[in-house]
């Protein structure tokens, strides 16, 4: 599918171009300066949902074809969760690159379908090297070899396109397994597990409150710990003093 991305050249700051409901953008890459831009934001969502950051777009900047881009960065408003500034990166189409694809777990694991398991994956983006012409938007991951409990699916099992190289994770990085489904007893085994930690929880913070407690300040009036320690009786006081006297 073909992908198209129409801008226009930025003169000014991004806060101004936010208030005309534009995005502020910046193209740059395949050895040639940076170059800001503006980008009309409905239509560069809309296209963002489709091509996502792992697919070619054409870009053309005030009616002149700029060339292939991919799409290297979007940034949201943590609070309105609104496009706030997107980058765009300039591909060399005689250059191999490195971009993100997603992996795409298609078919159902047969031991899942027979057992009532359930079925874990570990991964779901890759990074490929490749010739721009040979990226694509994703990689299908066959779950029907899951047959066993005991079967799992690595990253070098994966059945990649042609020209498609898998730089990270590594190749011995397991990607999809299955697993039983829990039993009655160990469901119940950790629901008890759960309530005998939550009750150490707490008995931990009642032992910190009567730490507490004991540590507190003595009422007024009253010597403090290191003084009660201390603190000799009259009677003793006395006792010292006759002994002085006969000295």
């Amino acid at each position: 599918m073909n992908y198209v991305l129409t801008a226009e050249q930025r003169n000014v700051k991004g806060e101004k171009v936010r208030v005309d409901n534009l995005i502020p953008a910046v193209v740059y890459g395949a050895e040639k300066g940076a170059q800001s831009l503006s980008l009309v934001g409905r239509d560069f969502l809309k296209l963002y949902k489709k091509a996502g950051e792992s697919s070619l777009i054409d870009l053309s900047v005030d009616g002149q074809d700029i060339g292939k881009v991919l799409i290297q960065d979007v940034q949201f408003d943590p609070v309105s969760d609104h496009i706030i500034h997107v980058d765009l990166r300039r591909i060399d189409m005689t250059k191999a690159m490195t971009a993100p694809v997603t992996l795409r777990f298609v078919g159902e694991a047969p031991v899942v379908k027979a057992s009532g398991g359930t079925l874990v994956t570990t991964v779901s983006i890759v990074t490929v090297k490749c010739l721009p012409n040979d990226l694509v938007s994703h990689i299908d991951v066959d779950m029907t070899v899951l047959k066993t409990y005991e079967d799992v699916i690595k990253l070098k099992d994966i059945k990649l396109p042609a020209g498609i190289e898998i730089t990270n994770p590594h190749a011995d990085d397991l990607i999809a397994k299955a697993v039983p489904a829990m039993t009655e007893e160990e469901i119940k085994a950790m629901e008890e597990a759960s309530v005998a930690d939550v009750s150490k929880i707490e008995l931990a913070g009642k032992k910190k409150e009567e730490e507490g407690e004991e540590g507190a300040a003595p009422a007024e009036g009253a010597p403090a710990a290191g003084e009660a320690k201390d603190a000799k009786k009259p009677e003793a006081k006395k006792e010292e003093g006759k002994k002085e006297a006969k000295k």
